[in-house]
This record gives C-alpha cells, structure tokens and sequence, in this order.
C-alpha cells in the first residue's frame, strides 16, 4: 500500500517544511494551555511536583537481573519512572510557564542521556540481529545502540520536550538542547537509517506484530519535530513508511489482532498514530484512511467488546485492558466509523486522570488533553461477529454472550487455545480465559509453555488423556465455518502426533434460550478425555449439571467430575480476575471415540 503511493508520488514535496509540524499547541499558545480545566491543572502541577523529589537510580545490576533471574521489573520499574518524572515535569512547565519545573526536566533529560542505552534489558538487542541466546547479552553495547520499543518512545519523549521547551532549555545552556538533538541522532535515527537487520524492520524476518508501527509511530515523530533537513526528513518518512507495508503484510483482511484488544494501544493505535503524523505533516494531502484495510483495523476494538470494561482477551491479553478512547476515537472519524467514534467517546469519558494508561508515551497524553472528544454512547451490540480471517466469532442471546477462536497455536502472544471459548452473562464473566500475566524472561523464551496461562491444559479445551495441545503453526483449526447459528472447525490438529487424535470437531450452537458445546472426537487408540472448563465462580455440582455464577452447564451424567480452585495471585491477572478461578474437568472413560455434548444456559 505505501511503497505503491511512494513509487507514483514526492513524498517530499508534500511534507511540511522542517519545523512545521506541530501536532499540539505549543507552550507560547497560550490560550490552549491556561483553557485546560482545574482538575486537569491541579493533577498536572501534582505530577510535575512529584518531578521536583529527584529521579530514581538506573543501574547495571537491576539490568542484569533479566539475564541472572528473569526479572523484567527490576530494571523496568525505575526506567520507565524516569520518564513519567520527565513527562510530568514538561507538562506541568508548560502549564504554568514560570520556570518551576525547569530544573526538573533539565534533570531529566541529563538522566536519561546519561544512560548507556535505552532498551529494556529484555529487548536488548546489541548482537544485531539479536540471536544469541538471552544469557549470552546481559548488558547493552552503548557503541551498537539497539532501537527498540522503548528506545524509540524515550526518543519522542525528548523530541517533545525540545517541541516544547527548547527556547528555555537555551536559556539554562544551549548544550542541553545540542545535546539533545546528539543522542537522538546516534541512539536511534542513525540506527533506522543505516540497518536492515532489526527484525521488526520486515527485512530479515516477515513475522512482525505490534513492535513495527509502535516503534515507526515514535521515529516519525523524532523525524517530523528535530529534523532541519527537509530531504533528510523526507527520506526518514519514506523509510518508515516502507517498513509499516511489512506490517500491513501479517495483518487479515478482517483487521483482527491475534495479540488481543489489549495490545490495540500499541498495534492498531500505533498504526493511527504514523497514519496521523504524515496526515498532519502534510495538511491532509496524504491519507490512507480509504483503504478497508486501514478501516479494519481501526474496527477491531469495537468487534472484540463484550460489555463495560470487558473485551475478548484470548492470547496474552487482559480481560479488562485499558484502552486509549482518545485514538479509538480519532479512528472512528477518520474513517467514517460512527459506532467506533461512540465507543471511544465512551471509554474517553471514563478516564481517570492524565497519566499515560500504560507505558509513559508522551503523544497519548497530549491527544487526552487536547483532543476536544464530545460525549457518546456504547453503540448496540451486533447479535454476531465474525473475524473470519482471525477465526474469532461471537455470539449474543438472550443476556449471554459467547465468543469461540479457531486459528493456529503460533500467533503473536500464541496461547495454546485452538477451539477454545470464553462464556459472559449480564457482561459478567463466567467461563473465562486466564489472560495475561506480568512478562518474565519465560513469557518470550523456551519455557513459554511452563506458564499457567498459556498451557491449553488451563483453557477451554479438551485434553486428549493427559495430552496438551502444542505449539506451532501447523497446530491449527481446519474445515472452519461459521454462521449466526453457530459454528464448526476440527481442532485435532492442534494436538501433537503422540495425542493420536485423527479428528476431533468442534460444533458450537445457538439458540434462544443459549449455547451448546459439541465434540466428537475420533482416536487412534483408546483414551480417556477431559474436557476444561475455566470458571470465574466456585462451581455447585448437581445430577447432570454444574451451576456456576450465573451459568448452568449440563452434562452427561457419567462423566467424572473434578474441581480445582486456583487463587489469583499474578499481580496483572489480579486486576482482571481478583479471587481465585475455578478449573471443572469432566472426564470421559477410555475408548476410541467420543462424542459429548455441554448444553450452557442461564442458571
């Protein structure tokens, strides 16, 4: 889509000239600051404030803790406090223009140029093109400087702050500024403009997701606001522009996103935030918002809601994930989307305070502030959605919602789920997936599926005697169908040769009064099968029937019934599903097929 605009236009004589670019009021405009509201102010000045007690220490050993235990936190928590202090200095600063916080953001920035990279100690990718095992690179080369998710957003965060600040940076010493301008000159613009080898680049690998347009968003913006050479400029542009096709690549005609809604602030919203700069870069003349891809995409967030604060969270995805209304919005205008527009509007007006919803990304922040969003409605919910290209679909009846995946057990943050359902009544949860967990070195390594929340032994899937799905690409749906009345896919693919599994379909279907679950499965050999089902409440166990929150689940009565309380104690997974989760078995005796059916209606 863009290498073909790029081939038939002169990108750069469609830009703005190098300083033109100006996404957000500036401090001088002052009109546009001092019209913010007072509690907007009073929590501005208050994060600005918190600035002024100094910055937290970044060291070598907090950034081997990721190779010497796994621990992300150890380095993140402190990283990313640095530039919230930042962040909030600037604001603040901006706010009020009296020269108050200006030592604050001085600090700041010493702190953070000071550092020796600006990866996170998982990302760390010196050993271009980052394949030596996690182990082998416990430090960061600061003569190979990596750009990765974080680099690339501290980058837009000092960009921002010179956009903002630069005259009074001057004022202190014209070598903060210089200085400035430096760092992201060798830390990252020079590494995206002379290597191929970063994989989420699409040259030397094609299974990008999310890191591509997030980390693009970011050096669009160090390009379009730092940049004095209109030719060099254009050419950053151009370049990145190329890069987002290979993005464009792995993404289905249905916009679906295999990483969840939660991931959609830094995928598809990430894909909005390049669309906008060029857009405003160039006064409009340069808009892809036609194109239905670019529209579904924008969708997703919309498709993927059950209810509230809940949304379809199959992979490593939170259940109840905080996503950005102000984007969500933006992206319904863009492209025409009016129940789009409502959601954002929706989840928009239900945001507390101005700090960033996740990690510290100065652009967010600024679009909450300064992005007159009007009040909206949740649009109606649809009684189906189909994602046929992703293999989601979902289902609503009755006050009961019902949401089944097909797909493939090698997506981007793949949980072994192929076949799997998640069960809301009353936009409550009941039969749930896990979700996601605070990331460790495991989350990403070999012992991905040693984690509880990935296993499909913890999903609404059967096991196959004491067989788990496994992973892979080939471990994938076939024969996928669905409908408004239901649908079906044979999952026995999903499982490894050793399950002996020749076929095992599922069926779903709908009527009036619920669901029904169905699988017949045909084996190889004689065995046992368990199907799982992973419930929000504490399960009451009767003649041929389990209740369980709001659910009743009927069932042959031969099947052995087994219960496992499992307390939440992952800190993330906590802030979904708070209590413990309950895992019902029912096991089938031994034999060469199968055929079961779970009738799931309101208790």
């Amino acid at each position: 889509m863009f290498r073909e605009y790029l081939n038939r236009h002169d990108l750069g004589a469609l830009l703005s000239a190098p300083g033109g670019f100006a996404p957000f009021p500036r401090r001088q405009q002052r009109a546009r600051w001092e019209a913010l509201d007072g509690q907007t102010r009073r929590e501005l000045i208050a994060w600005g404030d918190e600035a002024l007690c100094g910055y937290p220490m970044v060291t070598a050993t907090q950034f081997l803790a990721f190779s010497r235990t796994g621990d992300r936190q150890a380095f993140e928590r402190p990283y990313f406090a640095r530039r919230r202090l930042l962040m909030g200095a600037v604001l603040a600063e901006c706010l009020l223009d009296d020269g108050a916080h200006m030592d604050a953001v001085v600090d700041g920035l010493w702190c953070i140029m000071e550092e020796t990279a600006w990866v996170v100690s998982a990302h760390n990718g010196s050993d271009h093109p980052g394949a030596l095992p996690m182990n082998r690179r416990p430090l960061p080369d600061e003569a190979n400087p990596y750009v990765d998710l974080f680099s690339a957003q501290t980058a837009a965060t000092l960009a921002y702050t010179l956009y903002f600040l630069e005259d009074k940076l001057n004022a202190v010493s014209p070598l903060i500024a210089r200085r400035v301008r430096a760092q992201l000159e060798r830390r990252v613009i020079t590494p995206f403009m002379t290597h191929d080898d970063f994989w989420w680049m699409g040259m030397i690998r094609r299974d990008v997701c999310n890191w591509t347009p997030w980390i693009l968003s970011n050096i669009l913006t160090v390009a379009l606001l730092t940049e004095r050479d209109a030719v060099r400029m254009a050419q950053i542009v151009e370049r990145a522009l190329r890069m987002l096709d290979s993005y464009l690549a792995v993404m289905p005609a249905d916009g679906g996103c295999d990483e969840g809604a939660a991931y959609f602030n830094v995928a598809g919203a990430a894909l909005l935030d390049c669309l906008e700069a060029v857009y405003e870069a160039t006064d409009g003349r340069v808009s892809f918002y036609g194109e239905p891809l670019i529209a579904n995409i924008g969708a997703f967030p919309l498709r993927a809601h059950i209810d509230g604060a809940y949304y379809l969270n199959f992979a490593d995805c939170d259940a109840m994930p905080a996503l950005d209304g102000a984007r969500i919005w933006r992206y319904g205008q863009r492209t025409g989307n009016e129940a789009l527009c409502s959601l954002g509007a929706h989840i928009h007006a239900g945001r507390r305070g101005v700090r960033p919803l996740d990690t510290p990304q100065m652009n967010r922040v600024l679009h909450a502030l300064f992005d007159p969003i009007p009040g909206g409605e949740v649009p109606a919910p649809q009684p189906f959605m189909a994602l046929p290209d992703l293999q989601v679909f979902a289902w609503r009846r009755g006050g009961l919602y019902v949401a089944l995946k097909g797909g493939h057990n090698a997506e981007s943050h793949n949980h072994n789920d192929v076949g799997s359902f998640v069960v809301y009544a009353d936009g409550e949860p009941q039969i749930v997936d896990m979700g996601n967990m605070v990331y460790t070195a495991k989350t990403f390594g070999p012992e991905r599926y040693t984690l509880p929340n990935t296993r499909s032994r913890n999903h609404n899937v059967p096991l196959i005697g004491e067989t788990e799905q496994a992973a892979g690409r080939e471990r994938a749906a076939r024969d996928v169908s669905a409908g408004e009345r239901g649908a079906s896919m044979d999952i026995a693919a999903a499982y490894p040769p050793e399950a002996g599994v020749r076929s095992l379909v599922r069926e779903l279907t709908v009527s009036e009064m619920g669901f029904a679950i169905a699988d017949c499965a045909e084996l190889s050999r004689a065995q046992e099968v368990t199907w799982v089902f992973m419930l929000r409440s504490r399960p009451e166990l009767l003649e041929g029937e389990v209740r369980a929150g709001k659910l009743a689940l009927r069932h042959d009565p031969a099947l052995l019934r087994g219960v496992e309380e499992m307390p939440v104690t992952d800190e993330r997974m906590q802030r979904n599903f708070p209590g413990s989760l309950f895992r019902l078995t029912l096991t089938a005796a031994p034999d060469t097929r199968h055929r079961q059916a779970f009738i799931i209606t309101r208790s």
